[in-house]
């Protein structure tokens, strides 16, 4: 068997089209939008992160204004920063990259950001909507995984509700910005769900759950943690990984958590890293953040939400 690869560049630039659209009508109805990035320190991840963004910020005309902050700013600068963005009338949308440094409290800082421009979901009150099952906004990662996953199933003439209600979904990590919200999209298609961490490879053995999975996301951000003898032949793979390493060559490279070279051969469908979950991610952020433009005037979610294009519609548009 040799896998299909599950072309996130190409599911991006369709989600693209879509929300160069929307920004256009956004505009022509006067509304604001703007996207403020806060990264604290020098990450490698978390600046190259940004790097993308500001990019596509540009490329879809959205003002852009990146917080790039001292590694050793207080806790209560950081919060004092945030509060400026949440009057900010430019900014419709704000993300807080990770990681952030030790001696900052992760949670108070989320707290700080007002739920209507928190586009990741990380304040308690969108993080607990997501829970309920009616999300305000939908974590770009965990929202990406399955939108790749549906059009993958358009693509090969599955259906759907089908698929989702005889599959059981494995997820390893149990992240609070893309482990955990997977597991709520996926009950959220009626799947059978189980979640696993680190810690199943250090004891019992992660294999153990893994080899059972109909899909597999894996988003523990260990490089080449999931090897051939993990999967099934049937599974359908989503790596959400991106770890630096340096190549032969002496550069960085990003790889995933899968070792995709002895994985792809065994499973019927995976997603490369990279140009798998990272573009869509990158482009459902700005989406979300025209979400928060139009929920910022009052709008009812389902009102404010852009329409997803043509077949690739998903509950997520109607959740």
């Amino acid at each position: 068997m040799s896998a299909q690869v599950i072309d996130g560049r190409a599911c991006a630039r369709a989600l693209k089209v879509s929300l160069e659209a929307d920004v256009t009508r956004l505009r022509g109805e006067g509304l604001g939008i703007g996207l403020a990035t806060v990264v604290v320190g020098e990450g490698y991840s978390s600046k190259a992160y940004e790097r993308r963004l500001r990019k596509l910020a540009e490329d879809l005309g959205v003002p852009y204004s990146p917080q790039v902050l001292p590694a050793d700013i207080s806790q209560e600068e950081l919060v004092s920063r945030i509060s400026e963005l949440n009057t900010d009338l430019s900014v419709s949308g704000i993300l807080v990259l990770r990681p952030l440094p030790a001696h900052i409290d992760e949670a108070a800082v989320f707290r700080a950001i007002d739920p209507r421009k928190d586009i990741e979901a990380v304040h308690p009150e969108n993080a607990g909507l997501l829970a309920l099952g009616v999300p305000r906004f939908v974590p770009s990662t965990a929202a990406s995984c399955f939108h790749l996953l549906d059009t993958w199933l358009d693509s090969v003439g599955e259906d759907r509700a089908d698929f989702y209600h005889r599959s059981l979904i494995v997820v390893v990590g149990r992240s609070n910005n893309v482990g955990k919200p997977a597991i709520s999209l996926g009950y959220e298609r009626q799947a059978t769900i189980a979640s696993v961490d680190e810690w199943a490879d250090r004891t019992t053995g992660i294999g153990r759950h893994t080899r059972w999975a109909d899909v597999l996301i894996v988003a523990a951000g260990k490089a080449g943690l999931i090897k051939a003898e993990h999967v099934s032949e049937n599974a359908v793979v989503i790596d959400v990984g991106i770890n630096p390493c340096i190549g032969q060559d002496g550069k960085v490279h990003m790889v995933g958590d899968v070792d995709y070279d002895a994985v792809a051969p065994r499973v019927r469908a995976i997603t490369p890293v990279p140009g798998g979950v990272g573009p869509v991610t990158d482009v459902w952020l700005l989406r979300n953040t025209v979400t928060a433009a139009r929920l910022l005037t009052g709008r009812p979610i389902e009102e404010a939400r852009p329409a997803l294009p043509g077949p690739t519609r998903t509950l997520l548009e109607v959740s």
